[in-house]
Formats: C-alpha cells, structure tokens, sequence
C-alpha cells in the first residue's frame, strides 16, 4: 500500500468514526454533537450568557441562538433576562436536559480529549502540526471550525441527508 493511500483510509477512518458517533448520538439522545456540547457547558458553569457560550463553544453568536432555538423547541433549555442587567439573556437547562446528559454517550471530543491529553508534548505538536498541514494541503485552512467532531452543520435541524447543499468549499452556519 502506498504512503498516499494509507493517509486517505487514515483520514476516511476518521471521517467515518465522526459520522459513525453523530449517528449514535442522534439515535440515543436525538441530539447532534453540538447540542449536547452546549447542555454540558451550560450544566458546568451555571448562567451563561450567549455570548460566553459562544465563546466557550468556539462558534458565533448567531450560531448558538440557532441552536438554543432547537433545544428550547425541545424542551431542554430556556432562555431569561438578566435581572440585574436587562441588555443580558442568560440559557439554562431543563430537568429534561439534565436527564438527557446524564443518559447521553461521551462525546467523541471527549473520549480524543483523554487520549490526547496522555500523549507526551512532542507527540501533540506533531500531531497539531501534522493536521495543520493536512488542512491546508486540503485547502481547509480557512475553513470556520470549532472544537467538536460532528458532521455537517453545527446548527442543523433534523434534515435529511439530501436537502443539505453539496460542499461549496467553505463552511457555513447559515439556515
């Protein structure tokens, strides 16, 4: 097998485990990935506004109010006006939510977390710079991204595969 080949099946492995989890995720909890990341940052640091969320998930405001709007048409979080500052909307988690999260699978950044986190420092930077260097060789350098293995859009509805656009080259979080 050549060197070209076994960098493809190593990326098409991951690509697959990616979607294999989503798919598993969605089937179990009926969340995506992104949703369930969002519950939990909520569940670990209590009231949060948009943008701290946003922040922490690494995504855009808009991005989060989409799928805020999902989980409240659900049932798992809500969203209320700060009290002491009126300009500030807070998200919180439903009992629901709770109990989602606490049935949920880890996340596959969570279970890459672990792993990752007991490999020694030269290794992570080879692997970093390594995937740094596959994106641009993929022209994906400038893709927008954020820290969580899903497929697809982060903002996503329960879509079927065929009413989602075809790759336009870069990514988007636009309904």
């Amino acid at each position: 097998m050549s060197s070209i080949e076994e960098v493809l099946i190593a990326l098409r492995r991951v690509i697959r485990a990616t979607d294999l989890h989503s798919k598993h995720l969605a089937k179990t909890t009926g969340l995506t990935a992104p949703q369930i990341l969002l519950l939990q940052i909520i569940r670990d640091n209590g009231e949060l506004t948009i943008g701290e969320i946003a922040n922490k998930m690494s995504l855009s405001q808009a991005t989060v109010t989409a799928i805020l709007d999902r989980l409240e048409k659900r049932s798992l979080a809500y969203r209320e006006r700060s009290k002491e500052d009126k300009r500030k909307v807070h998200a919180y988690l439903t009992e629901a939510a709770h109990t989602t999260l606490k049935d949920a699978p880890i996340p596959l950044q969570d279970h890459f977390t672990r792993q990752f986190g007991d490999l020694q420092e030269w290794e992570k930077t080879m692997i970093i710079s390594s995937l740094q260097r596959v994106a641009q060789m993929m022209d994906a350098q400038h893709i927008d991204a954020s820290p969580v293995l899903d497929v697809g859009l982060l903002d996503r509805q329960d879509t079927p595969i065929e009413n989602i656009a075809p790759f336009q080259g870069k990514a988007s979080t636009k309904k």
